[in-house]
This record gives structure tokens, sequence and C-alpha cells, in this order.
């Protein structure tokens, strides 16, 4: 639910962490809420952006810990491929062409287009800038994960995730500086899947040694080999 407010208690299981942690977080206005009647309240929605926003500064067992939360929460499966089924066939892109920033958006909109899986091509290209805009979804080293800020239920036909390598790597608006060259497009339908999806692939990615063998990959066929092992290595690590 897009709106859905959380209490103390919802918030601190939600994201996996001890209560007075968050109640700390709180007080001191260093995550997103307000207080209604002297107690905290919570937006799943500011709490799924401000963990979003930290991501690429977790470590693999933090990442997991928000993964179960998100999974508890909504009754998700435990164990389960995440990532990988949302990627259509020929969901990957290997080599890109895109040169630019709004190149590289285009065209993986365009790839999920070829699938029938875009309705308003515009629009959906269009949230995606505005969210790069917003702060870029460029993790260093090498990797992006653009996506619209929120879920577009009419926007696409279905939830999906396609993939594009840029080997010799397009300036995304990384925070060091370096060119990205691994892009995962995500857009998903409803809110319950989009922030378990973002850390299962930052989980994944959370090994320099895994990107550099994605980056590395010569064919779509080997890029998706690749992914698919990463993931079941994830699951295997719970």
């Amino acid at each position: 639910m897009a709106h859905e407010q959380m209490n103390e208690r919802q918030a601190a299981a939600y994201l996996n962490i001890s209560a007075p942690e968050l109640a700390k977080l709180a007080s001191r206005g260093q995550i997103p809420c307000r207080r209604v009647t002297g107690k905290f309240v919570f937006s799943k929605a500011d709490l799924d952006h401000w963990v979003e926003s930290r991501m690429s500064g977790l470590n693999g067992r933090r990442l997991a810990e928000i993964e179960e939360g998100v999974r508890a929460h909504h009754g998700m499966p435990h164990r389960q491929l995440e990532v990988w089924p949302l990627i259509p066939r020929r969901g990957l892109a290997v080599p890109l062409k895109a040169k630019t920033r709004d190149g590289v958006i285009r065209d993986l909109v365009d790839l999920a287009a070829g699938g029938d899986l875009v309705l308003v091509r515009d629009k959906l290209i269009e949230e995606i800038r505005q969210r790069e805009d917003l702060c870029s979804t460029a993790i260093a080293p090498g990797v992006a994960l653009p996506h619209p800020r929120r879920p577009l239920p009419y926007d696409i036909t279905q939830s999906f995730l396609v993939v594009g390598l840029a080997p010799s790597g397009i300036p995304f608006g990384a925070d060091d500086g370096s060119l990205t060259r691994l892009f995962f497009l995500i857009c998903c339908k409803d809110e319950r899947t989009h922030l378990h999806v973002l850390a299962r692939l930052a989980r994944m990615l959370d090994d320099r040694r895994t990107v550099e063998k994605l980056i590395a990959s010569q064919s779509a066929e080997k890029l998706g080999e690749l992914l698919l092992a990463s993931e079941k290595a994830a699951i295997a690590a719970d």
C-alpha cells in the first residue's frame, strides 16, 4: 500500500532493527517520521526511500536483514528467486549501444517495450529521468539501478527487470565520478516487491569479484548465467 503507516514496533520489524535503535534514529531526525500524540509514526514509502538511498553503503549482512524484514512484512516465501524471474526473454542487452544517461534509459525502456511490457513508453522514461535527477541510482563502482520513484501499475503490463552492459562505461552520476557499465532497470507494478528486489540485487552485487565477472560478460547468455548463479548464491547464504 503506497500510503501505509507504521508505528514504532512495526517499523522496527520492517527494517529488522531493534526498537531502541529506531527510536534513537527518529529522535535525532535521522530517519523520516512524524510525532502523533507523543509517538513516532512512519510512512512505509518514506522508509523504503530512506533505505534505498543508503543501500550502496550497507554490507551484505545488513542487506540480508532488511530483506528478511520486508519478506516477513509482506508474507513472501523464504529462499525464493526474486530477480531472475523478473528478467524477460531477450531482457539482456550486451553490448548496450547508448552513450549518454538519457540514451541508457531510453534503450532499457525500449528493450522492455520490445517484450510488450510497457504501455506508456514516454511517461515511463520521464519518471525514470526524474528519479535520476533527484538522486543518481549509480552505485560505485560500475553499477546503476535505475527505476521510477514509485511503482507505476498503469504504465507497464507486469513487473520486470531488464539489464544492459556498456563495456566502455557511461557517465551516470556516480558520487566518485566513475563511469557506469552495468545497468539494471527495475519496474514494479506494486510496492510489495520494490524494496525486496533492490535489496536482493544489492546483495548479489556486494562482492566486487561478482561485479567484475558480470562486466566482463561477452554475451547476453553469459551475463544471464552469471546473474542466476549470483542470485542462487545469495539465497544459499541466508
